[in-house]
């Protein structure tokens, strides 16, 4: 048997020394060891539209994507990505090269910060965040400045003048997320202006994870930054299938951005899987073409189940800040008498037969995150009503 260097140094690179196994694959751990309702991690608990898995399997057999598709992702996916831009949100797009076809969002995410960093380069992200954010950026090189969002009221709030103190010569980059997870929030046109005013203003390149666009309540309205003056340029916007389509596991996701930047990212990301979903892109294309009416429907269903939930925790005894956009709830546990969102978090499986996520883990700041626990609500309506009758015994 090989035996293991003796040498001091760590076999994990020190750019990620801070990250170890992530806290979703714990509580769903967690979860499966105690039978709980895993209300952690975000992922629904039925398939997307029918018509969309039939295309998958129609793809599959027809032979289509079974062998390598194109490295920037299979024409008709590209535009339909191309479509969607223009028919939602009016932004015109080059399908051929201003699309790039990722395996995920969390992959456009790492191959753009891979591709548009150097070692040193600042990035500024919202706080909370999700965490792949951090360990893509450790993985660059470059330095994460969190910019915290804060309670306001029954939401979260971006402090403006924060976001412009935290711009310096070394900036490189700003990271936004939006509508944003865990928090809910979703930035109005007004924020969104300021921030392409600063980042036109200091030159700055964006990178914005607009997975959840179509999930937005409540008369919120998801507005692209790419859309503002002087940020198409600069400006590298992701998507992706899993969250509009509630298919997670095909990890098929996009970004659209100026020739310039798409190329960039093209080439880190060629590094890390090449291609990828080869069949579920010839699906995704044609989901991406569904009438309004599904995307009416999608936003409706998980309103009612944001409410479900929501209105449970309250009973409960959560402060509950209702989201405008995202299937999560974030919510305060002082309340109940406990300041330690880890600890509460570990403890819920056996209190209350439920899982969360400690928002904490989100933070730079782990200080302001420590009371905040965040709850998926894109379940089966029938189990976040069992989840809320159990949480009522707290």
């Amino acid at each position: 048997m090989a035996r293991m260097t003796s040498s001091p140094r760590p076999l994990l690179n020190r750019r990620l020394a801070e990250f170890g196994t992530t806290i979703f694959a714990e509580m769903s751990a967690l979860a499966l060891r105690t039978g709980a309702i895993n209300l952690g991690q975000g992922f629904p608990d039925t398939d997307g539209p029918e018509e969309v898995r039939e295309a998958a399997v129609r793809a599959l057999r027809d032979g289509r994507g079974n062998q390598y598709p194109p490295g920037p992702g299979v024409p008709e996916l590209r535009t339909a990505v191309a479509a969607h831009q223009l028919r939602q949100y009016g932004l015109s797009y080059d399908p051929d090269t201003e699309v790039l076809v990722t395996a995920g969002a969390t992959e456009a995410i790492a191959a753009s910060l891979l591709a548009l960093l150097e070692p040193g380069d600042e990035v500024i992200a919202f706080e909370p965040y999700y965490d792949s954010y951090a360990a893509s950026i450790a993985m660059a090189g470059g330095t994460r400045v969190p910019v915290t969002l804060r309670p306001d009221g029954d939401c979260f709030r971006l402090d403006l003048d924060e976001l412009r103190a935290a711009v310096t010569d070394r900036t490189r980059l700003l990271l936004i997320n939006t509508p944003h997870n865990p928090t809910g929030t979703v930035l109005t046109r007004a924020e969104l202006a300021a921030v392409a005013e600063l980042a036109v203003e200091r030159d700055l390149l964006v990178v914005t994870d607009e997975v959840y666009e179509h999930l937005v309540f409540d008369g919120a309205e998801h507005v692209p930054l790419a859309s503002f003056p002087g940020m198409r340029e600069r400006t590298v916007t992701i998507s992706s299938s899993g969250k509009t389509f509630s298919f997670t596991g095909w990890k098929v996701g996009w970004i659209t951005a100026a020739p310039p930047l798409v190329t960039a990212v093209r080439s880190a990301k060629q590094y890390l899987t090449y291609v990828s979903a080869g069949p579920f892109q010839y699906a995704v294309a044609e989901a991406l073409a569904l009438p309004e009416s599904y995307f009416t429907g999608l936003r409706e269903d998980l309103r009612a189940k944001r409410d479900v939930l929501a209105d449970g925790l309250a009973q409960a005894g959560f402060r509950v800040f209702r989201p405008a956009g995202t299937y999560f709830v974030t919510t305060d546990i002082r309340p109940l008498g406990e300041t330690d969102g880890f600890a509460f978090c570990r403890a819920l499986p056996e209190r209350a037969g439920v899982v969360a996520i400690p928002n904490a883990v989100f933070y730079d700041h782990r200080e302001a995150g420590a009371p905040f626990v965040r709850f998926a609500f894109c379940k089966r309506t029938e189990v976040l009503q069992e989840a809320a009758k159990r949480l009522s015994a707290l």
